[in-house]
């Protein structure tokens, strides 16, 4: 695996930007001469990895998802020490009591040759709830991380002063940002949380509402998939006060039924509920989620300060690239992180840095959002198709009469001219 380093220079100043949010900006950079004998030459560039959204410089795009890898200080200090850019950590409400997981609550897919299920794990199922900690253990810790690059990820209930009071206490600790989970697909719908709120346009306007008009840092709207059009939402979170969107959070799923047992999986004395699906088999649909919420911010959202937060199946740079090329500042790895440990980052940078090599990009923001104007409707693919063909079928006839020559590639002029 190769190895990266990664030591940002941090430099805390507070400066001004839209919607009156005060923003805490670091910077990072490093240079290398190589000497050689008799002669000084400075190292090839390797490509700049590191990223600025919504004021806060991160030494590259890659951000530690909500989740387990970001569920206590030790885990977050360590993925600060592996080289992480951020970390955003496990979702956080007032009332830590209500929160009651059970075990298992985990359950994977595995594909191998014939269909064997002792191959690669693709796909990982989960039906845990956010974080059971006590809110005041959770805000210590997140103090003992301000210096780095923290988001804050809270859910809370259908209740504006719950909203204001735990936005109130997790800036207080330093944290640079928030990510609202508006999308964890299992537990707790009743009390309008997560997924609850990410499916309701109207209730997702009252609540970003209150949230919005609370805030000092910026704030990131994190979408659920399982809705029709994911433009919906991401478009009301932005026009009601949200900086920036974070997307996919899991897909809703049943991982299998065991046939021995006749029970579902992950099986709780006998019983399961469906849960969120993740890993790298969600990751077509993560892009083409992605793609839609790229293509909806580019058009009605021209303002640079609005950012897009990619997550879905990541392991490898070129995961990560793809996310970019649909316009996503940063990639966010949850269940990557679960299966191969907090090292990932290094090997994440250095596959990401070779693709950039391959096409001569110095920068992201060089090849950011490139792909997306190849997308189309299936009407348009038609009519390009149809006069791609029109055109391959004049240039087959070849040269009509006396008057087409030009005297420039006389044998190649003759043979256009050759029925087939």
């Amino acid at each position: 695996m190769a190895s990266l380093g990664f030591t940002p220079q941090i430099n805390s100043s507070v400066a001004e930007f839209p919607a009156t949010r005060l923003r805490r900006r670091q910077s990072c950079g490093s240079s290398r001469n190589r000497v050689g004998f008799r002669v000084f030459a400075q190292a090839a560039a390797e490509p700049d990895l590191s990223v600025t959204v919504n004021g806060l410089t991160m030494p590259n795009p890659f951000v530690i998802g909500s989740g387990p890898p970001g569920t206590n200080y030790i885990v977050m200090k360590r993925a600060f020490d592996e080289g992480w850019g951020a970390v955003i950590a496990k979702t956080v409400s007032l009332d830590a009591a209500k929160v009651v997981n059970v075990t298992p609550r985990y359950a994977r897919l595995k594909a191998g040759p014939n269909g064997s299920t002792k191959g690669q794990i693709i796909g990982w199922q989960n039906i845990e709830l956010i974080s059971d900690r006590p809110l005041e253990i959770m805000l210590k810790e997140f103090k003992q991380l301000k210096e780095r690059i923290l988001i804050a990820s809270i859910m809370e209930e259908y209740n504006k002063a719950g909203w204001e009071e735990l936005i109130d206490r997790v800036e207080q600790t330093g944290i640079d940002a928030i990510e609202v989970n508006f999308s964890c697909p299992h537990g707790m719908p009743e009390r309008k949380m997560g997924a609850a709120v990410g499916q309701d346009c109207a209730l997702l306007e009252e609540v970003c509402g209150w949230i919005n008009a609370k805030a000092t840092v910026p704030v990131w709207a994190k979408m659920t998939p399982n809705i029709t059009d994911i433009t919906q939402p991401a478009r009301v979170a932005l026009q009601n006060g949200c900086e920036g969107i974070a997307a996919i959070n899991t897909i809703m799923s049943v991982m299998g039924i065991n046939l021995d047992t006749l029970r579902p999986e992950p099986c709780v004395e006998g019983y399961s509920t469906p849960g969120g699906y993740s890993a790298k088999a969600v990751h077509p649909i993560a892009l083409a989620k992605v793609m839609s919420i790229g293509k909806m911010m580019k058009q009605e959202f021209q303002d640079k300060e609005y950012s897009l937060s990619a997550i879905g199946g990541v392991e490898t740079g070129a995961d990560a690239a793809e996310f970019i090329l649909l316009g996503a500042n940063t990639v966010q790895v949850c269940t990557g992180v679960m299966m191969h440990g907090y090292g990932l980052v290094k090997k994440l940078c250095s596959e990401l840095q070779e693709f950039m090599k391959k096409h001569n990009f110095s920068s992201i923001e060089e090849f950011r959002g490139s792909s997306l104007e190849y997308f189309t409707t299936h009407m348009d693919l038609v009519r390009r198709q149809q006069e791609a063909i029109r055109e391959r079928k004049a240039v087959k006839k070849g040269l009509q009469s006396d008057k087409d020559w030009t005297g420039d590639g006389f044998v190649t002029e003759t043979e256009s001219m050759v029925s087939n």
